[in-house]
């Protein structure tokens, strides 16, 4: 499976980070190997003194499809998940002056926290106004709804598929909204999607 992610898909992220609004999708990979292991805590790598939590919306993808008109991509995905891009923000910030690729930053051992539970999309009254959450330590440090993405799912899956074909299994983390920010050893980082618990790690 691969992790396609979104970046600069909020306004309000876009403007805490200081970057520009894109005219188009911003995308990038993370590794299978990105993947945190079912029960097992986030551990602070040694890399990087500044990690930060980005909570995302998921999709899944349920079957094969290249070049999908955006029309059709309602019939490519069923379930809806939250998740975590986790972000060597130090590393990140020396890469991009440097011109250089992120991965190192966005797609180390452990960065993509993937919630055990999904959700039917017919659950949903309007997959476009989907509210979700991250709570640090018990206080809620991000909020938001998808009706505040610039680029809808229905939208990113068409323009995702224009460069890369996407297989049964992979997921799509559709970007996160402001209110990201630097993780601590003992910290406990929980997702909500509406007011469902989805996820709860433990930093090490």
């Amino acid at each position: 499976m691969k992790i396609i992610c979104v970046g600069r898909n909020y306004t309000e992220h876009i403007a805490e980070l200081k970057n520009e609004k894109p005219e188009e999708p911003v995308i990038f990979i993370k590794p299978d190997t990105a993947v945190l292991l079912k029960k097992q805590p986030f551990f602070i790598p040694d890399f990087s003194s500044n990690i930060h939590y980005e909570v995302e919306l998921l999709v899944r993808i349920k079957k094969v499809g290249k070049y999908i008109q955006e029309k059709f991509a309602h019939k490519y995905y069923d379930e809806i998940g939250l998740g975590i891009d986790f972000t060597a923000r130090d590393l990140q910030q020396q890469l991009k002056e440097k011109g250089l690729p992120w991965e190192k930053a966005k797609g180390f051992d452990g960065s993509a926290v993937i919630g055990e539970r999904w959700f039917s999309k017919k659950v949903f009254k309007n997959i476009d106004e989907i509210p979700f959450s991250l709570k640090k330590n018990g206080k809620i440090v991000q909020q938001t709804d998808t009706s505040h993405m610039l680029f809808k799912i229905d939208e990113l899956i068409a323009y995702i598929s224009r460069y890369f074909t996407l297989k049964i299994g992979d997921v799509i983390f559709t970007g996160t909204p402001a209110g990201v920010g630097k993780v601590q050893k003992d910290d406990t980082l929980e997702g909500f999607i509406d007011e469902e618990s989805v996820f709860s790690i433990n930093v090490k």
